[in-house]
């Protein structure tokens, strides 16, 4: 009987738990049309991961990674982004607020899930490059933060043409401004900044250990493929 890697259960365990997560929020959330509306993108990356699952594999760390973002996106889209409870939760465990430690003036919780929009999915964009278009040195971290900048601001664009189309409550709720007049842009000067911060700590843990596990990992799977293609 064939065993599985830890790695491997790890990544089970994790998607198992994100699954009972999303089910246990998708029963009452806060405001059902939003709850729509956020989950039409996380349905379509799901679609997308599972049809090209025979042709492109994630890693086990790229896996473990956007099951995590997924499930902050999950308790976003279950509350609305701008109704998030963390502060009520920081006092529960503290006795103090959150925003009164940063001294912040709004709920913050939308500008955490952009910054892990690029700290968490920079790295499986970065192997998404190297074993698609198998870039290389400088652009193998370049690539992948210019990638999640672009994506952000492509979602800013759905979301201000998604307000435009629904407007009202909905609208706003989905746009989640919160009447900040930059919030579009802060949004994607975070992602970008976690991205950023995303490819530094991969470039000095390469340096550090003198191997690439990404690359590795994309010629480990090439090297499984070969000699299908060939049969």
């Amino acid at each position: 009987m064939k065993r599985r890697c830890p790695s491997n259960l790890a990544v089970l365990a994790a998607a198992l738990a994100y699954l009972a997560l999303w089910l246990a929020l998708a029963i009452h959330p806060h405001d059902r049309a939003d709850w729509l509306l956020e989950n039409m993108l996380v349905a379509a990356l799901v679609a997308a991961l599972w049809g090209i699952r025979r042709l492109f594999r994630f890693s086990n760390a790229s896996l473990l990674l956007i099951l995590l973002f997924l499930a902050l996106h999950t308790v976003g889209s279950h509350y609305t982004y701008s109704e998030v409870p963390y502060d009520s939760w920081w006092r529960a465990w503290t006795g103090h607020t959150l925003n009164s430690l940063f001294g912040w003036e709004r709920n913050n919780y939308d500008r955490l899930v952009h910054f892990s929009y690029g700290l968490l999915l920079a790295y499986p964009i970065r192997e998404f490059f190297l074993r698609i278009v198998e870039v290389r040195g400088f652009w193998a971290y370049f690539l992948p933060l210019d990638v999640t900048l672009s994506t952000s601001a492509l979602y800013e664009l759905i979301e201000w043409g998604a307000a435009m189309v629904f407007g009202g409550n909905l609208g706003m709720q989905y746009l989640g401004t919160q009447g900040d007049i930059w919030d579009a842009q802060k949004d994607m000067a975070l992602a970008a900044l976690g991205a950023l911060i995303a490819m530094l700590v991969t470039l000095a843990l390469n340096a550090w250990q003198r191997r690439d596990f990404a690359q590795e990992w994309s010629a480990g799977m090439k090297a499984r493929r070969g000699p299908q293609h060939g049969a």
